[in-house]
């Protein structure tokens, strides 16, 4: 058997009882038995586990999901503890060494914490330990969060370059709609690209309980993660633990999504999964060209706007003049700077700024391509051309 490294994600729905918010024991126990099975037969084992808030409101006798941050985050600090005791007291019992590991978004959108969390993990997976990844609620702010753990697990996914990527619901894969209400709804087995989403007119609706925050549509956008840095992603049910093993050993279970190419370049994996951009830059077509066909650095000639405020050194995005991401990089250049110099060529720099920094406003090594242009995210309707 080809021995991999593997991401687990099982969410607050598959691991309570919607009712109750109580911890769901026999899926649990279940998954506990799987994961430990995969890891003695040599694979790299990471589990992703939502569940903490839910765990909190059962224990503090909430009815509903804490609606502000302040409520979320002590809950949460209820929840987790609890928790990390079952995991611990039935990995145990089959003498798995488990880590928890508590992630905020700002631990992966800075390069040296990046690296840091890099290290951390692939040290434990040497030791044969699986660690349990969630993220840290108790002290994220609402600007540097992941939203969801399928956002988390597909970045935790890029950050140790795994194989696969298994994203387990409470349905047994993705279908054109909603099986629990629509019986029309179609199962779709193997997705070759996200492309083919849109044209099947793919429904993916909300939250998927009263207790979790995410639903399909993060699933999907997981996927784009996941798959942008070679990951295959699989979803499927959390109700058959096992099915993990088989579709291993080649079972055509869940839905499939097919890793895309890509980079082996871990800094640019890092800068198109982890960074937040601080802005965007609309390029005319013979610059989107030069990037996207050509491998080009991008110079100040081929920018037409400038959107957003920030510094050398941040992050930004690069679209097309109809507003489709079509990369991302680091610039060289303040955003005050490039409007200023947007649109000249790079010899005029110096009599326009007084200086130069550079002669490329992105140097192709801190350029990465999105995966797709149409996946790119909708643009806010302030921005200045669309």
């Amino acid at each position: 058997m080809n021995l991999q490294t593997l991401v687990v994600k099982i969410g607050t729905s598959s691991l309570t009882q919607n009712s109750t918010g109580n911890l769901a024991i026999a899926t649990i126990a279940a998954l506990v038995e799987t994961l430990t099975a995969l890891r003695h037969q040599g694979h790299r084992v990471i589990l992703v586990s939502s569940g903490a808030v839910g765990v909190g409101c059962a224990r503090l006798g909430l009815k509903e999901r804490p609606r502000t941050i302040a409520l979320k985050q002590a809950v949460a600090a209820v929840g987790q503890g609890r928790l990390m005791r079952v995991y611990d007291d039935l990995f145990t019992t089959l003498q798995q060494p488990i880590a928890q590991v508590l992630l905020t978004r700002s631990d992966l959108v800075q390069r040296s914490r990046y690296v840091n969390a890099y290290n951390t993990f692939q040290e434990l997976l040497r030791l044969g330990v699986i660690p349990i990844v969630n993220e840290n609620d108790t002290v994220a702010i609402e600007e540097l969060k992941f939203g969801d753990n399928d956002t988390l697990s597909a970045m935790v996914a890029s950050l140790v370059e795994a194989e696969w990527l298994f994203l387990m619901t409470d349905v047994d894969r993705l279908y054109s709609a909603d099986p629990r209400s629509n019986p029309d709804a179609q199962p779709i087995t193997l997705v070759q690209h996200l492309d083919e989403l849109r044209q099947l007119q793919v429904e993916t609706g909300g939250s998927g309980s009263n207790w979790g925050t995410g639903g399909m549509m993060t699933k999907i956008e997981a996927a784009r993660i996941a798959t942008s840095a070679g990951v295959r992603t699989v979803i499927t049910s959390s109700q058959s633990p096992r099915n993990l093993e088989k579709i291993l050993q080649g079972e055509a279970i869940g839905t499939h999504f097919a890793p895309q190419k890509s980079t082996s370049n871990a800094r640019k994996r890092w800068l198109a999964n982890a960074v937040i951009p601080s802005g965007k830059l609309y390029l005319d077509e013979g610059a989107v060209r030069a990037i996207c066909q050509g491998g080009k650095s991008l110079l100040a000639a081929g920018i037409l706007e400038v959107f957003g405020e920030f510094e050398p050194s941040d992050a930004v995005q690069l679209c097309d003049r109809s507003g489709r991401e079509i990369a991302r990089g680091l610039v060289n250049y303040s955003s005050d700077e490039l409007d200023r110099i947007r649109g000249r060529k790079s010899d005029e720099i110096p009599e326009i700024l007084g200086y130069i920094v550079a002669d490329t406003v992105i140097h192709r090594d801190n350029l990465v391509l999105s995966g797709s242009s149409s996946d790119a995210p909708e643009l806010n309707n302030t921005d200045p051309l669309h």
